[in-house]
């Protein structure tokens, strides 16, 4: 079942909201986790499907915390309690007025793969010549992308913002209390096909952040090279940038277990780029934070050095040396686009060393057991050798390779039949926990 967040529908400024902006300009802190209260914190007693922030209101009272917002009735009195009609709103809301006392570019991301990465690389890259202020980690929901604006240092002087969403204007949501300069669509895929409806719904929620932009006449960084991002901005004005549009020319050398690419700039810069990231895919996250560089004046020597340097962690296209094998960790997350490309790249090296462990696909929706077997399918045809894991996939690649229904049988089947001297792409949605066969591999 998809959780559809709220976000804010229309905002507005009263004494309730001054006093929370004024009580937050003086402490700077704000925590929505009663187990660890801070008492220097504004407590938002945030309500979840499993827990109510409300019950816990008292405790964040006598752990002397300055403001305890809370939207139900408490039976307590106390000059410190903020009753309002929705916390999470008042989140929002605190969160776009403190946005509002800085006056410095602000870029959004979102798109259905590379999201992080490029987010990462973009935040490195400004960093030679900004004090950038980014998302944290995956923080990026409609409770992570206000704590990350309220955790912005007073002498930030560039905001990088990534939006994840999972149905249709849950991105306008989050532009109504984030207010981007600036925005960027890494690709549009088959990510969430079941909370956005389909293909057609993903591009529409993701066009989103392009429409506001457009329609405040911000900047947009487009990669028009990728068909549909040429196609949701067709009649946008944007900054066009790709493999070998915008004044950039990215080529990759293939055969290298890292990503390594030759970068010709028109205004006369070449150079050679080794990177830490797996996967030619990665090539349309580099190119991004070179366009977005470049357009904010980043010297081409610094934005290749923060490329090269680079180096991604938690699962996402992580290539680690045990003692046996050489892994790609990119178990983080997964769909049916970037599935394929991690398989196409996979294939592209040395076939004989190439194996996979594919786990899988989450929030797809009725499309889920066909989308599993043309990933399964495009293994076979790509001529690779691996195994499956997870129920659908347990149902739809039966017949064309070993098939377990959770890691823990898959653990030891590779147990009983020890991998050596392979590359082994590793990689499933979040939920089916891939990694847990790392220490088997």
């Amino acid at each position: 079942m998809i959780s559809k967040a709220p976000v804010i529908r229309g905002l507005y400024f009263c004494p309730m909201s001054e006093l929370l902006l004024d009580t937050f300009l003086r402490c700077r802190k704000v925590t929505t986790d009663s187990r660890n209260l801070d008492p220097g914190a504004i407590f938002f007693a945030l309500r979840g499907e499993h827990f109510n922030g409300n019950d816990f209101s008292g405790k964040a009272l006598d752990a002397g915390c300055p403001l305890v917002v809370v939207d139900e009735e408490i039976n307590r009195t106390d000059q410190r309690i903020c009753r309002v009609p929705s916390v999470l709103e008042s989140l929002q809301q605190l969160a776009l007025a403190y946005r509002r006392t800085f006056q410095i570019p602000v870029l959004a991301i979102t798109g259905s793969n590379g999201k992080t990465t490029t987010k990462e690389l973009i935040r490195d890259v400004l960093a030679r010549k900004f004090v950038v202020h980014a998302t944290a980690g995956n923080l990026n929901n409609h409770i992570g992308i206000p704590l990350t604006l309220l955790s912005m240092p007073a002498n930030t002087t560039f905001a990088v913002i990534e939006m994840g969403a999972n149905h249709q204007r849950e991105i306008s949501g989050y532009c109504s209390f984030t207010e981007p300069d600036y925005g960027l669509i890494t690709n549009i895929g088959k990510a969430h096909l079941e909370g956005f409806g389909g293909i057609q719904g993903v591009k529409k929620g993701k066009k989103e952040l392009y429409d506001y932009l457009s329609a405040r006449g911000k900047v947009i960084f487009a990669n028009t090279e990728l068909p549909e991002l040429a196609e949701v901005t067709r009649a946008m004005d944007v900054v066009a940038y790709g493999l070998g549009t915008g004044g950039q020319h990215l080529e990759e050398f293939p055969g290298h277990s890292m990503l390594r690419f030759r970068c010709i700039l028109d205004a006369g810069f070449t150079a050679v780029v080794q990177t830490h990231l797996a996967g030619s895919y990665n090539l349309w996250n580099v190119a991004s934070a070179l366009a977005v560089g470049r357009y904010f004046g980043v010297a081409a020597e610094d934005i290749i050095e923060a490329i090269s340097r680079y180096v991604p962690e938690n699962n996402r296209s992580q290539v680690v040396h045990t003692d046996h094998n050489e892994v790609v960790m990119d178990a983080y997350n997964a769909n049916p686009t970037s599935m394929e490309h991690a398989l196409r790249s996979l294939a592209s090296g040395d076939r004989s060393r190439a194996y996979f462990l594919i786990g899988d696909m989450r929030e797809l929706g009725e499309e889920g057991p066909a989308e599993h077997r043309r990933i399964a399918e495009l293994a076979h045809e790509l001529g690779l050798q691996g195994i499956c894991v997870g129920p659908i996939f347990t149902e739809a690649a039966g017949d064309l390779f070993p098939v377990f229904a959770t890691p823990a049988e898959a653990r030891e089947y590779l147990l009983s039949v020890p991998l050596n001297d392979r590359r082994i792409l590793l990689k499933g949605s979040r939920g089916i926990r891939m990694e847990v066969l790392r220490d088997v591999l």
